[in-house]
């Protein structure tokens, strides 16, 4: 069954692969059109057990303990972003002639006669926050619109809401894009591309090629990085609409068909007349929250978007002044004996913590965690004339301490071998130690946090505890 024709959901079997929020939201929304619904999952805790309940109150069939079988006389198959392409249901999916979508397929394909346009948003580093706001700037200029995707709330239940939006913010990871042929935005970004989720993609190609599909069939801007000619190849290769422009943003004097910073102006040679010779101011610096060079870079993708849906200059510099980024994204914690301490845990590969790296100077790093497969010589290799020292914790931190001795053998290291609930305490003591006034403390781990907090939140938490009981010890 291909997804492009449905027309009709009503007595559809449809599997849906994984009973997470997306695969609820899916199910939900799919057995209200009358299809009929069977949710797989390989848990059977109390958790899980407890979520089947509902459904089948509402008349949906869930198995779990059992994520590989295929349920008899399936048409559809819908998955959740988290499934592996290699995942054993999805083989024999293949086998019978059964197509796999993910959740974002299916909003679409829901998606009324007269739904918002999505301006969508891809990148390895900085998703969410260019989301938020491009968001934040579109509802500086009055419009109704949402942050939806890969954060918030479910996107099939914002198109199936009925609640009338003008545009819509869209995130998408490179697993939503795989599973997602048919969207069609009407301006899309990818921020960057670097090594990540390469388990799951198979190789760095594949993964490139599943972002790239964001710039398929956009009618007006498709929205690059100077600096990353990788995302500018992949709007060379897309089939997109006649008139589609390629838009570039750079932390550099922009040229035609560009957004840029001149004398710390962010400024618009794209949407404007003649821009040959002239630009637009749109905000400064200053006007963006943090002002850190990727965090720039972030703010000239979403202001290219919303320019490219026809928003006023003042709305962008507006949108960007009321814009606060979320926890653990290069957060100000506190300025403790003259060392300022910056919560960035959300840097959780190397492309992250290259650039929150980037925007301090002297540093020292707060780093290690779980690696994922990831190596470490270019991060610290770029990075090592900014380190003033190290301090390395969790499972991978040898990982970091011999890229460290290659690259940067005068920089003073703490290895760190503890994992006990005031190892982060410890680690932030060591810094405070290693630390002269004007330095920063950063926390950029650069790793995954699994191997000793529940998720980045968590050790971004005991970081800012660690950094309040320091200052609270030296008032």
């Amino acid at each position: 069954m291909g997804s492009r024709q449905v027309t009709s959901w009503h007595g559809k079997n449809i599997t849906v692969a994984g009973l997470g929020v997306s695969g609820i939201s899916a199910a939900r929304a799919l057995a209200g059109l009358g299809a009929s619904v069977t949710v797989v999952d390989g848990g059977d805790s109390e958790g899980h057990r407890a979520r089947a309940a509902e459904l089948e109150a509402a008349g949906i069939s869930v198995r779990l303990a059992d994520a590989t079988t295929l349920p008899e006389g399936t048409d559809l198959v819908v998955t959740s972003p988290g499934w592996k392409p290699a995942s054993a249901l999805f083989a024999a999916a293949a086998e019978a002639g059964v197509e796999v979508v993910g959740d974002v397929e299916i909003a679409w394909l829901l998606r009324g006669p007269d739904a918002a346009p999505w301006l969508a948003i891809t990148g390895t580093n900085g998703k969410t926050t260019t989301t938020q706001m491009l968001a934040s700037i579109l509802r500086a200029a009055g419009l109704k619109t949402a942050a939806v995707g890969n954060i918030g709330t479910p996107i099939i239940d914002v198109v199936t809401g009925g609640e009338a939006y003008d545009v819509l913010a869209v995130e998408l990871s490179s697993y939503q894009l795989h599973w997602a042929p048919s969207v069609r935005a009407h301006s899309a970004a990818v921020l960057n591309l670097a090594p990540d989720h390469l388990d799951w993609h198979g190789s760095m190609e594949a993964y490139a090629a599943d972002k790239g599909r964001i710039y398929e069939g956009n009618t007006v801007a498709c929205v690059y990085n100077v600096a990353d000619r990788a995302t500018e190849d992949l709007v060379v290769e897309a089939d997109v609409e006649e008139g589609c422009r390629a838009i570039g943003f750079t932390l550099g004097a922009p040229g035609p068909s560009m957004l840029g910073v001149v004398d710390g102006i962010l400024v618009d040679r794209a949407f404007v007349e003649n821009r040959q010779k002239n630009a637009q101011e749109l905000a400064h610096v200053e006007d963006v929250n943090p002002p850190a060079p990727h965090n720039i870079a972030n703010a000239l993708a979403a202001a290219a978007l919303a320019r490219a849906f026809g928003v006023e200059p003042r709305a962008v510099r507006d949108g960007l002044r009321d814009f606060r980024p979320d926890a653990h994204r290069v957060a100000h914690v506190d300025e403790v004996d003259g060392v300022t301490y910056i919560d960035d845990s959300k840097a959780t590969n190397t492309h992250a913590a290259e650039a929150s790296l980037a925007a301090f100077e002297p540093v020292v790093w707060i780093a290690g965690g779980l690696a994922k497969g990831a190596t470490f010589d270019e991060l610290v290799r770029k990075s090592a004339e900014r380190l003033r020292a190290v301090v390395l914790m969790g499972a991978d931190r040898a990982l970091i301490a011999d890229a460290l001795a290659r690259h940067a053998p005068q920089v003073p290291v703490v290895d760190l071998d503890r994992t006990d609930t005031g190892a982060m305490l410890a680690a932030v003591r060591e810094a405070a130690r290693l630390a002269e006034p004007g330095d920063t403390v950063l926390l950029a781990p650069a790793c995954a946090s699994m191997d000793m907090f529940a998720n980045y939140n968590e050790r971004g938490d005991a970081f800012a505890d660690a950094v309040r009981e320091l200052a609270a010890e030296s008032a």
